[in-house]
């Protein structure tokens, strides 16, 4: 039985904000203790952000847990969630993808609100975010139809590859961008360059919905 809309607004706000507090956290974190290094700072970004993915995706998984407006608007796509609900989705998640970011910054002793200066431009850096979020969808799609348990660890794992992959470490999600946009720290995106992820995400997201559908057409509800 679907659980009620609060429920799993709340379910979709709690996830949102741990997983924001577990980029923006981590990332600070690193950037602190790397003592330059890069590439040590994005591994251990990366692994928090995994770790948490597995963990709100398997703790939240039974009430609702996209933590992402792509997914939402895929899952409507999809029949899964009604039209009218995904609005609702897409602004809880937004309200705790931006609490997360404001407990990172309380935890480490940072000013509350900030605006990022990290340039995150260029058409290398679209077509990665339009990567990252089909591959993510067609993740997602496919273990839906064969494997639903595996969900958890299939996204941690498929985020944490695409973070070395993908030339913008795979934002992948339009709440996620938008809250990172909130951060001078080491996840930060400066505000301008906010819509071309954003669009271009929504574009992988769609062509991924469309091709994962028709590929999986013979297991897919409806």
């Amino acid at each position: 039985m679907t659980e009620p809309l609060t429920k799993r607004l709340t379910a979709e706000t709690i996830g949102t904000a741990l997983l924001l507090a577990a980029v923006v956290g981590s990332g600070i974190m690193a950037e602190r203790l790397a003592d330059g290094n890069m590439a040590v700072a994005l591994l251990a970004n990366t692994l928090a952000t995994a770790a948490m993915l597995v963990v709100i995706i398997t703790l939240f998984g039974s009430i609702s847990a996209h933590f992402n407006p792509a997914v939402s608007l895929v899952m409507a796509i999809r029949r899964e969630l009604p039209w009218q609900e995904v609005m609702p989705y897409i602004l809880a998640q937004l309200a705790g993808a931006c609490i997360g970011v404001l407990l990172a910054h309380a935890m480490f002793e940072m000013p509350l609100f900030e605006i990022s200066l990290k340039a995150r431009s260029g058409s290398a850096q679209m077509l990665s975010e339009a990567v990252a979020t089909f591959g993510l969808i067609g993740v997602i799609i496919g273990c839906l139809t064969q494997n639903v348990k595996a969900i958890p660890y299939a996204v941690a794992l498929y985020i944490a590859s695409a973070y070395w992959f993908t030339a913008s470490t795979s934002f992948a999600n339009p709440a996620v961008t938008i809250a990172r946009a909130l951060t001078n720290s080491f996840a930060g995106i400066q505000p301008a360059d906010v819509i071309g992820f954003i669009a271009a995400q929504i574009i992988g997201a769609v062509v991924a919905a469309a091709i994962f559908q028709r590929l999986f057409k013979n297991k897919l509800p409806g």
